[in-house]
């Protein structure tokens, strides 16, 4: 009796096809991002995602310990690249990168966002999950169109450092800080590129009196 009890609990349900290992973790994911989508971070719980996923909350359970580790997953499944803007300046490049920047705050999938670092507050190993869109890989279009500035010569070798390039969204974020808005008008983007983010590029690498790079030891 005792086997076919646990025969039992193995059975699926009639017409449910049983999924285990990457299988299930990715119906678990799908079902995720489809809650957040609709419902936002506020309104996923771990039992509308067991539902739609055709599972029990113990499947997630042993995946992700809590809500937020979960919502932080299914985030990174919805969000997308841009593509890195190429319009032949930097000027041109950093504007639009700040655009793309500003659209996304403002957009709903960047409502899902700024619910997550909400509910993330101070917790560095929440915030660690979505570094790949806080950390390295946003800082990745930021170096590749100055990359492309450094070699068409707009800027010198010594401007390519990733806190020099990613200089104009840290900024675009505190201004999203102090407006207590996800999003700043344009002419504030032109301001931080024109003012701020050129003139910081255009004097690295430059000498003492602003002018020409010092000559290293060895090139002279």
């Amino acid at each position: 009796m005792a086997h076919d009890a646990a025969a039992g609990e193995r059975r699926t349900e009639p017409g449910r096809t049983r999924r285990r290992g990457a299988a299930l973790e990715d119906a678990i994911l799908d079902a995720a991002a489809r809650e957040l989508a609709e419902s936002g971070f506020a309104g996923m719980t771990m039992d509308k995602v067991a539902a739609r996923a055709g599972t029990n909350k113990n499947a997630l359970y042993r995946r992700w310990p809590h809500r937020l580790a979960l919502g932080t997953a299914a985030y990174k499944r919805l969000a997308t690249t841009a593509p890195v803007p190429d319009t032949g300046t930097l000027r041109g490049d950093a504007l639009e990168l700040l655009r793309q920047a500003n659209r996304h705050w403002s957009s709903p999938l960047g409502a899902v966002l700024r619910e997550l670092l909400a509910a993330a507050g101070g917790a560095g190993e929440f915030l660690a999950g979505l570094q790949d869109h806080s950390g390295e890989a946003a800082a990745a279009p930021w170096l590749t169109v100055l990359g492309r500035a450094v070699a068409r010569g707009e800027a010198a070798p010594e401007a390519l450092h990733p806190r020099v390039a990613t200089v104009p969204v840290v900024l675009l974020r505190n201004e999203f800080v102090v407006r207590g808005v996800p999003s700043a008008p344009d002419e504030v983007l032109v301001e931080i590129v024109d003012e701020v983010y050129l003139p910081l590029v255009r004097g690295r690498g430059a000498g003492p009196d602003g002018g020409r790079p010092t000559p290293r030891a060895g090139m002279i």
